[in-house]
Parts: C-alpha cells; structure tokens; sequence
C-alpha cells in the first residue's frame, strides 16, 4: 500500500482523523491482494457465516463473487467491544523525528495512527472502544464506547499525546497493566502497543501482567513497536557513537559494527523469548516495523476481530 502520493506531507496531529481514513480506505483497495479477498469495500457491514446460524442474512451477491459465505450485518449491532493501551513513554518517541507525517514515523506516531485506524473500522462496525494511556504514571483511561463525541474525545487524546515533547523517562508497565486488567470488565479484544522497553526487567513480573488481562477471557493481542533497521539490525554506520537509554540516562561509547552481530544475537534471543511466553499464555505476538505501512495491522484485526465473535 503506498499512500505518499496522497499524504504527501500531512501532519499527524493535524490531520488524524483524515489521515485514519485515508489508510483504512487505502488498505480497502488493495484487500484483493490480502486473505480477506471477497470482503471488498463493505467488509465493514459482513462478518463471516457460522455454520449453524441462520441463512435468511447471507449475502449471496457476494457469495457468487468470493465463493465465500457472510451475512450482512444491521446498523443496530454493536458485536465488539475493544480496547487499546498504548505504551506513552520516552523510548517511543524512537527515532526522532522533527515533523510526523504517514511516511515519517516514530514509535509513538505510528502508534498513535494505527490506534485511529483502528478506531475508524470500529466505528464503521458500531463496535465499542476504549483507550488506555501509561508510561510513569496511568495516564488516561476511558471506557469502551460506541459514540461519536466518543470517538472524537479519543481522536483528540492521540492527537494531544503525539505533540507531546517532553515523555515520560520511566516506564511502569507492570503496575499498569494490572491496573488496566482491573478496569476492564467486560470481556473485550485488547491490543497493547509497545516497545517493550520498561525500566524495570523482570520478565516474569510483566507476563503475570500480561496474562492478568487474559481474565474475564479477553483476547490479548501485542503489538511490539520497533524502528527495524536500527532496533534490530543495529544499522549505524561504523564511526564512534554515544548510545544513550532516553530512560535511565545511562550511555555507551563504541563503533556500531564491533557489536553489531552479538546484539542480533541477543536482540533475536529475547524476541523468541517473547515469542514463546506469548505462545504460553495465548497472547497474539505480532512484531511491527514502524516503516512498514500498517496492513499488519489491520490485517491482525480482522483476523482477531473473526476469532473473537
């Protein structure tokens, strides 16, 4: 999906709302080319036949151009209820970048976008959405709701958090998310986006806080937010560098390419970690390249949104 031409240097937090439409409407033309083909552009008013419901909404128009069965959804439904935490501290405003545009994103921006493109296929569907917003501290929390002044007030939270200059330089994830896990009562989708840099480094400690919002049988999904070429790959060019960590303020002096191959090797270590607790404890792991567009994402969606009703 290439949305430059159309986005050619939008601001985020000017346009998020416009910029939210335009990549759903974006990753709706090219779903022909995705596993939803037979969706089109009205996927937002189908959902996918269960055997053993009755057959008086199937679409059968549609069925005749997918060989796929969905019956058609009614404005009156409200079948979802979701709910999105976005990690808000200062390792997500990595990497830097001076103007946030589609095409010129840091974690939190794109964090911010995937969150409202997510909340406009919801409000397509009149499903229900809420937001939760931590870094040292529990930031924001709202509820999931399905109105219009709703989604507005939560277009002009992310709006608000992607401006913010000065983030939080400590990350309390664990406190948090069983805060979190508290709130939400109703049996809710969650996705959490994250870098998962925290502070504090017990694994053990942040998976009993992930599994907590596994209760009241929510279905977890984790986005893990990371810059690919430099977070990953560790691509700098070989000359002498200070890494500092925007969080606890401690530094490194060295060349990029005398470590480079052991942290692949320890970075590659601890997201099969990840991996494999996720896998433990029925969490979605789902890595993310924030130079990557956002089907990922949206695909993630709807393959949960299917699995979740």
């Amino acid at each position: 999906m290439n949305l430059h031409s159309e986005l050619n240097k939008a601001t985020l937090f000017q346009n998020l709302e416009l910029l939210a439409q335009q990549v759903v409407e974006g990753f709706i033309s090219g779903i022909h080319k995705s596993p939803f083909h037979g969706f089109s552009a009205e996927f937002a008013e189908h959902k996918i036949y269960n055997i053993g419901e009755s057959t008086k909404h199937i679409d059968w128009k549609l069925f005749a151009k997918s060989d796929k069965l969905y019956t058609k959804r009614y404005e009156e439904e409200t079948n979802l209820r979701c709910h999105m935490i976005l990690d808000n501290s200062a390792s997500m405003y990595y990497p830097e970048v001076k103007n946030l545009g589609v095409d010129n994103l840091n974690k939190i921006g794109f964090g911010v976008l995937a969150i409202a493109a997510l909340m406009n296929i919801l409000k397509r569907q009149r499903d229900a959405v809420g937001l939760s917003v931590y870094s040292d501290q529990y930031n924001f929390y709202t509820s999931e709701k399905g109105s219009e002044r709703h989604h507005q007030m939560l277009l002009a939270k992310l709006s608000e958090i992607s401006l913010d200059r000065e983030p939080a330089k400590k990350t309390e994830t664990y406190d948090h998310l069983h805060l979190i896990a508290e709130k939400v009562k109703r049996r809710s989708l969650i996705f959490l986006f994250t870098d998962m840099f925290q502070t504090a480094t017990d694994d053990e400690k942040l998976f009993d806080a992930l599994r907590h919002l596994k209760y009241n049988k929510h279905e977890v999904v984790l986005f893990h937010l990371l810059d690919k070429s430099t977070e990953y790959h560790f691509d700098f060019e070989n000359g002498p560098k200070r890494f500092l960590d925007v969080e606890t303020g401690e530094h490194m002096d060295l060349y990029a390419d005398n470590i480079k191959t052991a942290y692949e090797e320890g970075v590659e270590k601890y997201f099969a970690a990840l991996r494999l607790k996720c896998a433990q404890y029925k969490i979605k792991y789902v890595a993310v390249d924030v130079k990557a567009d956002f089907s990922k994402i949206l695909n993630t969606y709807l393959v949960e949104r299917q699995n979740f009703l």
